[in-house]
């Protein structure tokens, strides 16, 4: 089959959208852990809402050694001065292992 120069154009365009518009596939198990947890009352993927959203989290972290077992700290006991005046409160409703799994996943976001 012989491809026109206009065919593989779109092609290649078509495909560079896509790519484009491909986010990191976020992980539902952390994401409904994260829902369960009422950690989206006052954070979100993208966007700053009442904290920081998990992206800029992610991103200040990033690379650090002990990065997963400090969030899930924080997660677990609350939190001021990292991001401002408003502190992060303590979420009860964690445990350890839920907040190393929702640190895992927030570190994980681009």
């Amino acid at each position: 089959m012989k491809r026109t120069p206009l065919a593989l154009a779109t092609t290649f365009a078509a495909a560079a959208t896509l790519a484009t518009l491909a986010t990191p596939a976020v992980a539902a198990d952390e994401l409904a852990l994260a829902q369960s947890k009422n950690c989206l009352a006052c954070h979100a993927i993208d966007k700053k809402v009442v904290g920081p959203s998990y992206k800029d989290v992610a991103a200040k972290f990033a690379g650090q050694s002990g990065a997963v077992d400090m969030l899930a700290g924080k997660i677990m006991h609350g939190s001021s001065g990292t991001w401002g005046a408003v502190p992060m409160p303590p979420n009860t409703n964690v445990n350890e292992a839920e907040a190393k799994r929702l640190a895992t996943w927030i570190l994980s976001l681009k």
